[in-house]
């Protein structure tokens, strides 16, 4: 994976500078996704890995993908089939989407409780992790039980981990040390 996220950077880079350019971050996120969905199609994928010429290829993928790529969209999916990079797009797509949370200034948190948060718990929560983090949150909110009671917060590299299950494993690890 490592090898298609180089190979991808610098065309996802290209993108997102365009697309800031000229105000259009969300089509350009469409389009690149829908560019990989057609791409990772499993009949597309074998049709794309066959002998025909790069010409054909392109013009049944461009046919395929029809209006939901503009001129613009189909010249940078034109040069990525060019230079064999098709199967990057879903590695666009994933840096393409890191590079406008960054521009945004958002980013995605995961929270798991032990029981389903309440809005108003949901709307405290994203308040405070937004003054800490400077940052738009997103949380994505998840239900384990086997944490007992509290939080375990992960944003990017962060993670917070105010649990009870956490607290025992941390007092467990201290009295068997």
């Amino acid at each position: 994976m490592s090898e298609l996220t180089t190979v991808a950077r610098p065309y996802a880079k290209a993108a997102f500078d365009f697309a800031v350019e000229n105000g259009a971050i969300e089509k350009w996120h469409e389009m690149l996704a829908f560019a990989t969905a057609v791409a990772e199609d499993a009949t597309m994928a074998m049709f794309l890995s066959s002998a025909e010429t790069l010409d054909k290829k392109i013009e049944v993928f461009m046919n395929v993908c029809g209006e939901q790529l503009d001129d613009k969209g189909q010249n940078f999916v034109r040069i990525m089939a060019e230079n064999g990079r098709l199967k990057a797009l879903s590695a666009v797509v994933a840096l393409f989407a890191e590079l406008r949370a960054d521009y945004e200034k958002e980013i995605a948190v995961d929270v798991t409780s032990a029981v389903k948060l309440t809005k108003k718990q949901q709307d405290n929560l994203a308040k405070t992790l937004e003054q800490r983090f400077s940052r738009k949150v997103k949380l994505n909110c998840i239900v384990d039980a086997a944490i007992v009671s509290g939080l375990y917060i992960k944003a990017g590299d962060t993670v917070i981990d105010g649990t009870v299950r956490g607290k025992l494993d941390r007092l467990a690890h201290a009295l068997q040390s």
